[in-house]
């Protein structure tokens, strides 16, 4: 077994959602990196130094630590200082905190292709664990005890897991019959659609995108466009981990394809073409790939976490 020290905002959010994983043996929530001498949650919360913090014990052989990151960094903003979600304080500062120098090689190639997804430095600590202090018991598995309880990690991340297991068990005939046969090519053997004649082109309602294969979010209608190229297009996905980017070198050309994160549909490519005031880039997507929840079924849907993101 090894061990692994993750902040990232909010502890609760965080427990249960490292929990959901194969391979994850125990975690814990504390307090850690602060000064010496166990603190309470009061004294965290009025400024004692300790980030709220999962001890993550895991089984390497079932699931590995590079795996483990991918899954941190899907759930946290790794450029915000002292802020996840609309929690705010030093004890809600990321980071990750290692006890075996072993695993600083595997933790640094995350960070690397992190920062380069991010186009900056991260404010992500990595440092060796100073110390650990176990939270109070009624914070340990807070949101399976309270599961209407607060937590700035979407609810929808909760089932990832879940999903990906429901996609692998699906076959493929089934998963046709499920999407339709254009979205099956698109999703799952990079098809491309024809210019001008999805769903989503000149469609610019108020909502989110989602996968059509596993329902997780990509895109809001906050940052569509109408480039005029035929296909839907973005500025930019809900957030940095909701996507994959590839090099494809199909047709004669150098392209960067974009895939979801969870389900690794086919969705598209993105071009540096794209709105210079929205960060210049162009999401250009299959209207198959995606099937749209307008904003007044959010909830029903049970996407209601997301409507905040047309609050800016």
């Amino acid at each position: 077994m090894e061990t692994i020290y993750l902040a990232g905002g909010c502890f609760w959010g965080v427990q249960k959602f490292l929990d959901q994983f194969d391979g994850v043996i125990e975690t814990e929530a504390g307090y850690a990196n602060g000064p010496d001498g166990a603190p309470d949650y009061r004294a965290v919360c009025n400024g004692s130094g300790h980030a709220e913090t999962v001890r993550v014990v895991f089984d390497p052989e079932r699931i590995s630590l590079t795996e483990l990151l991918d899954y941190y960094f899907m759930v946290i903003d790794p450029l915000s200082v002292n802020r996840q979600g609309n929690d705010a304080g030093i004890q809600y500062r990321t980071g990750v905190y290692y006890t075996e120098e072993a695993q600083l090689p595997g933790i640094k190639t995350v960070f690397e292709k992190e920062e380069r997804k991010a186009g900056a430095k991260l404010a992500v600590e990595l440092e060796p664990l100073k110390n650990f202090f176990s939270a109070e018991e009624y914070h340990q598995k807070y949101l399976d005890k309270n599961p209407g309880g607060y937590c700035h990690i979407p609810q929808a991340y909760f089932r990832l897991h879940e999903e990906r297991k429901d996609k692998a068990a699906e076959t493929d005939a089934a998963l046709r019959a499920r999407i339709g046969d254009l979205a099956y090519e698109v999703t799952q053997n990079a098809a491309t659609e024809r210019a001008f004649t999805g769903a989503y082109d000149h469609f610019f309602e108020k909502g989110l995108y989602v996968d059509i294969v596993s329902g997780e979010v990509l895109f809001t209608s906050e940052d569509k466009f109408d480039s005029g190229c035929g296909w839907p297009a973005f500025t930019r996905p809900v957030n940095a981990d909701a996507v994959t980017e590839h090099e494809d070198t199909s047709h004669g050309m150098i392209r960067t394809e974009v895939r979801s994160s969870g389900a690794d549909s086919h969705l598209g490519h993105v071009f540096p073409d794209g709105p210079k005031e929205a960060g210049g880039l162009r999401y250009c997507i299959n209207s198959a790939a995606l099937r749209f929840i307008p904003f007044e079924r959010l909830e029903a849907e049970g996407y209601g976490e997301y409507a905040s993101l047309f609050d800016r």
